[in-house]
C-alpha cells in the first residue's frame, strides 16, 4: 500500500513539474495583446501602456494588435480561437464579456467558455461630452433640449454593445430622453466625428477624450463616476443632476480557454506588480483611471455579477444587435 501511494505521489509530482517549468519559462517568444477596437481609444491606451512594461519585465516583444469591429467581437473571437498558451491575450473592455452575450443574437464564440480571466487592469468613468457648437452649456440644459426634441441628438459610440454605447443608454434612461445612436468601430472615430460636428454627443471613456476636452475641442458636461474626477475638477458628476447615476468602464486581460493555470497566474502576478507600482499608477491617474490588478478568481466573480446587471438593463431597454 505504501509503495502504491509513493508511486501515485511520484506520478502527480512528475505531472506538475512540466507545468511549473512552462510557467517559469514563460514567455519564450513574442506575446500579442489584441485590442478589439481601433487605435486611439481607451482600451488601446491601456493596452499599450501595459504592453511596454510587460516587454521590459519579460525581455520579449509584447505587441499590440488592433482588430476592430462588431462591438469588439471580432477581436475577442480571434483570441477565443487562438491556442491556449498565453501568447495571444485580449485586452477586453467590460461590455464585451458582460453585455455582448445578452445583446447579440448570435456570437461566434462563448465568452464564458472560450475566454478565461487573467486580471482586471484598470477602471475609470466615461464623460458626457458634446461638440462646442451644441447650445446646451450643462447637463440640465442638454436634458431639456433632448426632451424638447426627441431623437434629434445624435450620439456616437465605439460600437453596438460597447461600454460607450451602454453608458449613453444608461444616461438616456436615467434622464428620460430619447437620442439616436450612431455606432463606430472605435471611440476614437466617434470622438473625431464629434469634434467635426457630424454628431452632437458621445460618452467616451475619460482616458480617450481627456486631451480634447482640455484643449477645448470638446465640452464636457459631466463625468459618470459618483464623484468628480481629479482630472476635470470643474466638471460635475452626472449624479449631481441625476441622483444615483453612475457608470464605470473597465479594461481587463483575458486569455484563450485551455491556457495553463500556472501561465495565467504568472501573467497576472507580473501585470499586478506593474499596475500597482507608483509609476504606473500615476500614468493611469493622468488618464483618469485607477489600477485594479485583481486575481483571476476575483475577476471571474466580478464579470459574472456585472453580466447579470447588464442582462437586466438590456432586457428593460430592449437593446439588441445583429
Amino acid at each position: 500500500m505504501m509503495q502504491t501511494l509513493k508511486r501515485l505521489a511520484a506520478v502527480a509530482l512528475a505531472a506538475a513539474v512540466p507545468s511549473l517549468a512552462v510557467a517559469q519559462a514563460f514567455p519564450t517568444k513574442p506575446v500579442k495583446i489584441v485590442v478589439p477596437f481601433a487605435a486611439g481609444g481607451a482600451t488601446d491606451v491601456v493596452a499599450r501602456l501595459l504592453a511596454q512594461k510587460l516587454q521590459e519585465a519579460w525581455g520579449q516583444p509584447v505587441v499590440v494588435e488592433n482588430k476592430a469591429g462588431a462591438g469588439g467581437n471580432i477581436g475577442a473571437d480571434l483570441v477565443a480561437k487562438s491556442p491556449g498558451d498565453g501568447y495571444t491575450l485580449l485586452m477586453a473592455s467590460g461590455s464585451i464579456v458582460t453585455a455582448n452575450p445578452h445583446m447579440y443574437k448570435t456570437l461566434t464564440y462563448d465568452p464564458a467558455k472560450d475566454l478565461v480571466p487573467v486580471t482586471n487592469v484598470a477602471s475609470g468613468p466615461q464623460v458626457i461630452a458634446v461638440n462646442p457648437a451644441v447650445p446646451a452649456k450643462d447637463l440640465k440644459e442638454l436634458v431639456a433640449m433632448a426632451k424638447a426634441n426627441p431623437k434629434t441628438v445624435n450620439y456616437g459610440s465605439a460600437g453596438i454593445g460597447t461600454q460607450t454605447h451602454l453608458a449613453a443608454e444608461n444616461f438616456s434612461y436615467a434622464a428620460g430622453i430619447d437620442m439616436t445612436h450612431v455606432p463606430y468601430k472605435g471611440e476614437s472615430a466617434a470622438i473625431t466625428d464629434l469634434m467635426g460636428g457630424q454628431i452632437q454627443l458621445a460618452t467616451p471613456n475619460l482616458a480617450a477624450a481627456l486631451n480634447q476636452i482640455k484643449e477645448g475641442k470638446l465640452r464636457a458636461l459631466a463625468v459618470t463616476s459618483k464623484e468628480r474626477s481629479p482630472q476635470l475638477p470643474d466638471v460635475p458628476a452626472a449624479s449631481e443632476v441625476l441622483p444615483g447615476f453612475e457608470n464605470a468602464g473597465w479594461f481587463g486581460l483575458m486569455a484563450a480557454a485551455g491556457t495553463p493555470k500556472d501561465v495565467i497566474d504568472k501573467i497576472q502576478k507580473d501585470s499586478a506588480k506593474i499596475l500597482l507600482s507608483p509609476e504606473f499608477r500615476e500614468k493611469l491617474t493622468q488618464q483618469g483611471m485607477v489600477p485594479v490588478a485583481n486575481t483571476p478568481a476575483d475577476f471571474a466573480v466580478a464579470i459574472r455579477e456585472e453580466s447579470a446587471r447588464w442582462a437586466k438593463v438590456i432586457k428593460e431597454r430592449g437593446l439588441t444587435a445583429n
